[in-house]
């Protein structure tokens, strides 16, 4: 693994950014009904700035990028963004988390322009219940853009499922029988426990469950070396994983990324405090020295863990559409 190592060792080679905070849905998870007060376009990171960023992570030996929101398929021309993305010398891996709305249009489009793959965000496949976790937005738009993006060559598409309990945790059958009948590779996430959110489901009950369909199999990660830890049912295409950073001892211990939120700011993690301004810098014509002294002082500053055990909630100063999921 390349990257610059951060005070307990880790190799931090794994850059998520997110492009905007806008978004077409309001998840309950995620934002209120009436959405969040929107960033100014003059606050968020042009293409170009972004670029730059990626350049001098690339350098420091930061070979992933992911492009999250919000939704990052609603800012205008996305695929202009990563065509300049996948020419940066050194980024091995360029991919897309997307709530999938909008896949079935871009799905090519992103295939062409350079992007290696994609996870799409799908907590049920009840339309009645996607449209209440949701609130806005229609279940078969994102079954269709799941096609197109295999259809395009995106092999594998993830599913990240977010399990709550009470309110989709009876999905997580019908998921699991996905790998069965479609080759579905599917992720399940631990809800952080966000003031207001639902309750989350510990991992470990959801292997209990879903081994009522069968023996689950540990197996190698797909693709990547992400958080997850990855399991197959027995005769079944697809896998299963799970990712589990509320009752997962070892978890922190494997992170390997930052974020990088719409309007430049750079968190060594989800859910601390502390934040690196690289907007502004970059508006004052910083050298490429300069921002990845900035970049490496985030890494240094990346605490050890996040101090979410035992479901603690944390109040953080953005909404999840505000720093990138």
């Amino acid at each position: 693994m390349t990257g610059p190592l951060d005070s307990f060792g880790r190799s931090i080679n794994y850059l998520r950014i997110s492009v905007t905070d806008r978004c077409n849905l309001r998840c309950i998870y995620c934002m209120p009904p009436e959405g969040v007060p929107q960033m100014p376009h003059s606050e968020i990171l042009s293409y170009e700035e972004i670029r730059t960023v990626v350049q001098a992570a690339a350098e420091l030996g930061i070979n992933r990028i992911r492009l999250t929101g919000g939704e990052p398929l609603v800012r205008a021309d996305l695929p202009k963004l990563i065509k300049m993305l996948s020419q940066v010398g050194g980024i091995e891996e360029l991919s897309l988390t997307t709530n999938g709305a909008f896949l079935k249009k871009y799905a090519l489009e992103l295939k062409q322009a350079g992007l290696s793959r994609v996870n799409v965000s799908l907590d049920t496949l009840k339309p009645d219940k996607f449209q209440y976790i949701t609130r806005l937005g229609k279940l078969e738009a994102v079954l269709e853009g799941i096609e197109a993006a295999k259809e395009a060559g995106f092999v594998p598409v993830k599913i990240n499922t977010v399990v709550m309990r009470g309110i989709n945790d009876d999905d997580v059958l019908d998921f699991a029988r996905m790998t069965y009948e479609d080759g579905w590779h599917i992720r399940f996430i631990e809800l952080m426990p966000f003031k207001g959110a639902a309750e989350f489901v510990p991992s470990i009950e959801l292997q209990q469950h879903i081994s009522l369909l069968g023996k689950l199999e540990s197996c190698a990660s797909i693709t990547g070396n992400g958080p997850a830890t990855y399991y197959r049912l027995v005769g079944a295409k697809g896998t299963i994983g799970f990712i589990a950073p509320l009752t997962e001892p070892s978890f922190c211990s494997r992170c390997n990324r930052m974020r990088l939120t719409p309007d430049g700011k750079l968190r060594p993690c989800l859910l601390g405090e502390d934040e690196i301004d690289l907007k502004m810098p970059l508006r004052n014509s910083a050298s490429m020295e300069e921002l990845k002294n900035l970049i490496l002082k985030a890494v240094a500053s990346k605490p050890e863990h996040h101090h979410l055990e035992g479901g603690n909630v944390r109040l953080v100063n953005r909404k999840m559409s505000q720093i990138g999921g």
